[in-house]
């Protein structure tokens, strides 16, 4: 008798072999279940890189519509048997989910958590990963991923389906806009930074921006920029900037009183932010503005959200009314979503677990 689960949990996520990880995740169930008699049944989950605050409707439409598609693909498969006769002797039941909406997905452990939550909820017993499934969009952390899962008392496998190659045109239709966004930014960032348009600066520049194109360009983006929605981000970045630099010259004003006082009023202390952004580069961009603010400090990015040292109570309250996050929410989801309650509202900023257990001591 086999000793594999007909009860299975597969990950969904864009790829060129989620196809055939469909395949595999419902022949293996049916496999078993005529193996074992037991019910068998596959859940395709998609673990969400957006939090339910933000009500992404272009994401969560396409996620939704990646689960259609594994759901009719996996019903196609099972309508048949080898044959090509229905086969009903062993019905095999589809499932399909949103999970981590609630979520602050960031590392591979917040991805591995909401799936093993989902999965002792639904008593299933088995995981198969699709091979090019990557959590975090374009993040190559599949690895990290599975270790994850391999620690709990579930069986993970990675599914034996055959790798399409990646060999051919170095830039494909698919990846032409990444490319041209990153040689742009880079090109223009150079001749920026050199401050000249001298035949040397511009031969070389277009060199290293050539060279930041082959081997970044399909990295530095989860999404393939768009002429439409470009212009309006970097109309939006126009204003973010301004913006920016008037809250780093404010709290440079503020820190400099704090130095400058003679009885040097710091009140130093450790935050944990979930804030209402998600995916690499709004969190990123956050976390950053964060740091780039004196008196606070973006130490880590957890699953909890993020980690930071603040100065002085002054500086918890400009994180607590939320202003800078409601500024890169309107930089990356637009007028709307910056309209949202504050974190102190939300109850979204609280005391690290740490320093909250060194006080007590």
């Amino acid at each position: 008798m086999s000793d594999a689960s007909p009860r299975i949990l597969v990950p969904a996520g864009e790829s060129m072999t989620f196809r055939n990880t469909v395949a595999y995740a419902v022949r293996e169930a049916r496999s078993v279940a005529e193996e074992t008699g037991e019910q068998a049944t596959v859940h395709f989950v998609y673990p969400a890189r957006w939090q339910l605050i933000d009500q992404e409707e272009r994401s969560a439409a396409r996620a939704q519509e990646l689960l259609d598609r594994a759901r009719v693909w996996a019903e196609t498969d099972l309508d048949y048997d080898e044959d090509g006769e229905p086969d009903e002797d062993v019905p095999v039941r589809i499932e399909t989910a949103v999970i981590g909406q609630d979520r602050y997905l960031f590392s591979p452990g917040d991805f591995a958590d909401v799936l093993l939550e989902y999965a002792h909820g639904k008593g299933l017993d088995r995981v198969i990963v699709d091979p090019e499934y990557q959590p975090g969009g374009n993040a190559p952390m599949l690895r990290p991923f599975e270790a994850e899962l391999t620690q709990s008392d579930l069986d993970v496998e990675e599914a034996p389906v055959e790798r399409r190659t990646r060999r051919g045109r170095l830039i494909g239709r698919a990846s032409l806009s990444k490319a041209a966004v990153t040689f742009g930014a880079t090109y223009g960032f150079y001749l920026l930074v050199g401050g000249t348009l001298a035949p040397f600066d511009l031969l070389t520049g277009a060199l290293t921006a050539a060279l930041a194109t082959v081997f970044f360009s399909r990295v530095a983006f989860v999404e393939s920029p768009t002429l439409r929605e470009t212009p309006v981000r970097l109309a939006r970045a126009c204003l973010y900037m301004p913006y920016l630099l008037w809250e780093i010259a404010k709290s440079n004003l503020s820190v400099a009183y704090l130095i400058l006082h003679p009885s040097l009023p710091i009140d130093p202390a450790m935050r944990r932010f979930r804030a209402a952004v998600s995916g690499d580069l709004p969190v990123t961009t956050l976390a950053n503005s964060i740091t780039l603010t004196p008196g606070t400090l973006t130490v880590d990015v957890g699953r909890e959200g993020l980690l930071i040292h603040s100065l002085d109570a002054g500086s918890r309250e400009g994180l607590e009314d939320g202003a800078l996050e409601r500024a890169v929410r309107f930089l990356f989801y637009g007028r709307a979503a910056a309209r949202i309650p504050s974190p102190a509202e939300r109850g979204s900023i609280t005391a690290d677990d740490a320093e909250s257990g060194e006080t007590a001591d």
